[in-house]
Formats: C-alpha cells, sequence, structure tokens
C-alpha cells in the first residue's frame, strides 16, 4: 500500500481568519506553534482529536481542513 500524503489548508484558513498566527491557532487547540508549522508543512500529521480541533477552531468540517492525497 502506498503512504498517503495529509495535505491541509491551515495557511488560507488562518488568512480567512482575520489573519489568525500559528501561535493563536496553537494556543486555541493547546499545541506549539511549532507542531502547527509542521501540520502546515506537512512534516506532521495531527492526531484525529488534534485535526477535529483544529476544523472546530474554524467551524469548518474536517474534509475541508484536511484532506488524503492517496496518488501513488
Amino acid at each position: 500500500m502506498a503512504k498517503l500524503t495529509i495535505t491541509n489548508n491551515l495557511r488560507r484558513l488562518r488568512f480567512d481568519a482575520n489573519e489568525m498566527t500559528q501561535k493563536d491557532l496553537a494556543e486555541k487547540v493547546g499545541v506549539t506553534r511549532q507542531t502547527i508549522v509542521a501540520i502546515e508543512n506537512a512534516k506532521y500529521s495531527p492526531t484525529l482529536e488534534l485535526a477535529i480541533l483544529i476544523s472546530r477552531v474554524f467551524g469548518k468540517p474536517l474534509e475541508e481542513v484536511f484532506n488524503i492525497d492517496d496518488a501513488a
């Protein structure tokens, strides 16, 4: 099975949310700014719990925040 890549729209969503900073988002979901940076850069896949918390911050369904790129 090919490895799946999780992509996200965090940067755009932060911008649309009154230019929310990475630090602001991190504080809202209880992680470090570095964790948000790693997620945005697809270096780290969030846990399901964290992904749900992030989607709730933006008031968006999970599928509008995170996507799975399964093209091999």
